[in-house]
């Protein structure tokens, strides 16, 4: 028992930072409709900004303090953020207001292009890391109930917290603020979002700035559980099937999503890997997400779409 509840915990955190990934799309999507191919270039963009500003700023301004430094990195790499959000309405999502989805997409797919070699040109491509001081020795919990207890991974742990915790203020940013109200009308029918009033650029502005920071915060999670490096975008991948299984569409099923996607794979390679070879947990949640497409492809709370003639 002990050992199946510290595969449960396991998956449990992993999927949260799975969900924290999936957010940028559903972000995306629910603004302009658009599946949003450049988040996994967001990621890797904020985390290099966050590695190299970390590492910049005690040669630059001359102190030895970490903590500040990662402060201070946290605070420049989400501007830069926010500017890339900016130019990215500016010169591009503003003049293709009203086009159709493959036209947005293919604008996505040039903006990763665009943020992969940015990123490489204003911060190398070298491996770097971000320590951020969370603990990478393991504990034992629940040792009174189980023998040996329940080993947990302090730094999935305290990752799995701030992932919650962002995930929770988004949540309620979308269902209690006027703001979130616009973005979902903008995300409902452009033309009759701005017939009522609502100025999209801005609500584009906004959004993408979320996503920006939504990327900052994966990526200084999985930067210091990986290091800064270019497969970093293939985290993106991994969060697919999240959104695909949780709905374009729903904050709540990017959140449901990840953690069912994170303990499946564990709970698959340790129960049923053993039986067929092993290596389940690289393409459980894509399978998964491959049944999700057949049989409800809108996703568990997506929003089941009705064409009348």
């Amino acid at each position: 028992m002990g050992f199946f509840l510290e595969t449960l915990m396991g998956g449990l955190m992993t999927g949260m930072l799975y969900s924290l990934v999936a957010l940028g799309f559903v972000l995306i999507f629910k603004a302009s409709g658009v599946f949003n191919f450049a988040q996994g270039a967001m990621v890797l963009f904020a985390a290099l900004a966050m590695a190299r500003f970390a590492e910049w700023f005690p040669q630059w301004l001359g102190f030895e303090n970490k903590i500040l430094a990662n402060l201070l990195a946290f605070v420049v790499a989400g501007a830069l953020m926010f500017a890339v959000a900016w130019l990215v309405e500016r010169l591009v999502l503003r003049h293709l207001v009203n086009q159709d989805g493959a036209v947005l997409l293919m604008a996505t797919l040039g903006i990763t292009y665009f943020l992969d070699g940015a990123g490489q040109t204003l911060f190398g491509s070298d491996i770097y890391k971000i320590d951020i001081g969370m603990p990478k020795e393991p504990m034992f919990l629940f040792q009174s109930v189980f023998e040996g207890g329940v080993l947990v991974s302090q730094e999935d742990l305290y990752a799995a917290v701030i992932a919650a915790l962002l995930v929770i203020a988004l949540t309620l940013f979308f269902q209690k603020t006027s703001t979130g109200r616009a973005l979902r009308a903008v995300a409902d029918d452009h033309q009759a979002a701005q017939s009522i009033g609502i100025p999209l650029n801005r609500i584009w502005i906004i959004v993408w700035c979320v996503a920006g920071v939504v990327a900052l915060v994966a990526g200084m999670i999985w930067g210091s559980k990986l290091g800064v490096q270019f497969s970093l975008t293939t985290v993106a991948l991994r969060a697919l099937p999240v959104v695909i299984l949780g709905g374009l569409t729903s904050v709540p099923g990017a959140i449901i999503g990840g953690l069912i996607i994170g303990v499946g794979e564990k709970l698959s390679e340790i129960y049923i890997g053993p039986l067929v070879g092993g290596g389940i947990e690289i393409w459980f949640a894509y399978v998964l997400a491959l049944v999700f497409l057949l049989f409800r492809p809108q996703g568990l709370f997506g929003e089941k779409i009705i064409d009348r003639v």
